[in-house]
């Protein structure tokens, strides 16, 4: 097993029956010397250096109808809310006032986001703040709306692909939704330019060792530069209401094994690990992870962003706990950076992007 892991961090790759064996082994010994490498590698590429970026959840309405997901529109016993955006531009403010340089804006496939609303919003935050990064996440879109977007002044789009197995996919979303609309708008924001972010669940309804093989077959072709995975948690007005939550130990092992994969990438320890898990933040960083975005929404719409059940919205998931969040990220052996944070350039397929198109 050993062996394996040291195959994985040279060659950045396994067979599918390699990563069958690594995913499904329980042994600890494993674990920890799987995180131990994953930690060296991002120490090599990224130093000690932890990055924040400012989640503004601007919206709970969403037209879809995931079937795992608190805000999905069937959830009929939500209390739904749009922010505006005066007050988008104020959590921004706030948000550059507290040191960090990095805006995520985050919100369900909200009709409401047409281009020129999106458009105009991400002009007023890039004249005022030019020197910090623009993320968005809201969704599936057309090409053409990327684009808009993209010359607008957004630098990265977050949209994980949840589950690259068709089957799997079909299973946990209604069938409206395709598995090849959502690669297809990766593969779009890939071409843009945008510094793009996939991902998935560990541990959902149905999921196999298999499954998590195809999500890092997927991650390999797009090869993105954010990389968000977290474990499932079940949220009570879903059909998976009563499902068991995904393992904290199979997340950081995934979380691991793309770090290896992916040394350059820019991987949160995510809300769900630290809502999964008292001490899952701390656990991430440690097997590789090197983002955590703590929430500047509104104290008064938090709550009610409510993608899953026991959501972790305040303390060091928030802004008002920033001091004790650098405090936990301190102990852990790590730095606090305000830098944007952007992704490291990968030579290697730098070098192959060249060969395609020496334009690009």
């Amino acid at each position: 097993m050993s062996d394996i892991i040291e195959k994985l961090s040279q060659n950045r790759d396994l067979s599918d029956d390699e990563f069958r064996t690594l995913i499904t082994s329980d042994d600890p010994i494993l674990a920890k010397e799987l995180s131990a490498h994953a930690d060296a590698v991002r120490r090599e590429n990224y130093g000690t250096a932890v990055f924040l970026r400012a989640l503004i959840e601007m919206s709970n309405c969403c037209v879809n109808n995931c079937l795992y997901c608190g805000i999905r529109r069937g959830n009929i016993g939500l209390e739904r809310y749009r922010l505006s955006p005066e007050d988008i531009l104020m959590c921004c403010e706030v948000a550059y006032q507290l040191g960090l340089r990095t805006f995520v804006l985050q919100g369900g496939d909200d009709a409401t986001f047409t281009d020129s609303y999106m458009c105009a919003l991400i002009a007023k935050i890039r004249t005022r703040f030019p020197d910090c990064a623009i993320t968005l996440s809201i969704g599936e879109r057309s090409y053409e709306s990327y684009k808009r977007m993209r010359d607008a002044g957004a630098d990265r789009y977050l949209l994980r692909h949840e589950a690259a197995d068709e089957e799997l996919y079909s299973r946990l979303h209604p069938s409206e939704m395709s598995l090849e609309n959502r690669k297809n708008c990766l593969r779009s924001l890939k071409k843009l330019g945008y510094q793009t972010g996939a991902g998935f669940m560990v541990g959902a309804p149905f999921q196999t060792a298999d499954h998590l093989i195809a999500d890092l077959r997927f991650l390999q072709e797009i090869q993105p530069e954010m990389i968000g995975i977290g474990p499932f948690i079940p949220h009570r007005s879903t059909v998976f209401a009563n499902e068991n939550k995904g393992s904290l130990a199979l997340t950081l092992k995934m979380i691991g094994i793309i770090r290896l994969m992916f040394p350059k990438a820019l991987i949160p320890a995510t809300t769900a690990l630290a809502s999964s898990d008292p001490s899952g933040r701390e656990l991430g960083l440690k097997t590789g992870a090197n983002v955590v975005m703590p929430n500047v929404s509104p104290l008064s719409v938090r709550k009610q962003y409510d993608l899953y059940d026991n959501k972790l919205s305040s303390g060091e998931e928030a802004s008002e706990g920033l001091e004790s969040l650098y405090k936990k990220i301190t102990e852990a052996g790590y730095t606090v950076s305000q830098e944007r944070g952007d992704a490291l350039k990968d030579p290697e397929i730098e070098a192959v992007r060249f060969k395609r198109n020496p334009y690009v």
